[in-house]
């Protein structure tokens, strides 16, 4: 069974021969999703609700450009919490049980970053229907589908359709908007066709 151990982010997240993400690219990925947020809410990103989120890798890039938003992360790993928690307000959750907790939303901006296509079958839905109760502006869901071709970590990886997700994420009144965004329906009734694709 697959365990997000030390021995895990030690491998994935910091050692250069493995390491997942190239240099810069959280720091641009956290701009992004800054500015699309904030595009569609009209004022600047107050709160951040980091799904997955490891050991909260995402919290020094958002701070550093919003330096007073306040950011909280969800994540199962005993360890990243136990070792980080404390410093950057991470708790410990499983994706399925998301819906359950008392995590003080809903948020401006909701990430959810390299998750889904490691979450088991039976959490998957219950977990999206949270992430939609969650978001407020913009929801950052960077999933990668069986269309894809992917590196890094392929140990209990599921191999789920586009049109899956789409279906997963209609149900919880996500639209997806593209590069990743997906907003509320109410968010996307303030956008016009172009904003958020509706021409597709």
């Amino acid at each position: 069974m697959k365990r997000y151990d030390r021995a895990y982010f030690e491998h994935w997240y910091h050692d250069p021969g493995t390491r997942i993400l190239l240099r810069g690219a959280l720091e641009r990925k956290a701009a992004l999703a800054l500015a699309a947020t904030e595009f569609v809410l009209g004022r600047r990103v107050r709160s951040v609700l980091d799904v997955g989120c490891g050991e909260g890798s995402w919290r020094a890039a958002l701070r550093h450009l919003r330096p007073r938003l306040r950011y909280l992360g969800v994540d199962g790993s005993a360890y990243a919490v136990r070792r980080h928690g404390r410093r950057r307000n991470l708790r410990r959750g499983r994706f399925g049980a998301l819906g359950r907790m008392r995590l003080g939303g809903p948020f401006d901006l909701v990430v959810c970053a390299d998750v889904l296509h490691y979450v088991p079958d039976r959490e998957l839905s219950a977990g999206i229907r949270a992430l939609g109760r969650l978001t407020a502006g913009l929801a950052w869901i960077e999933v990668f589908t069986a269309e894809d071709e992917t590196i890094g970590d392929h140990l209990e990886y599921h191999e789920r359709s586009t049109a899956s997700y789409v279906r997963r994420f209609r149900r919880a009144g996500l639209e997806p908007i593209g590069l990743f965004a997906f907003v509320p329906r109410a968010v996307r009734d303030t956008l016009t066709s172009f904003e958020w694709g509706k021409h597709r």
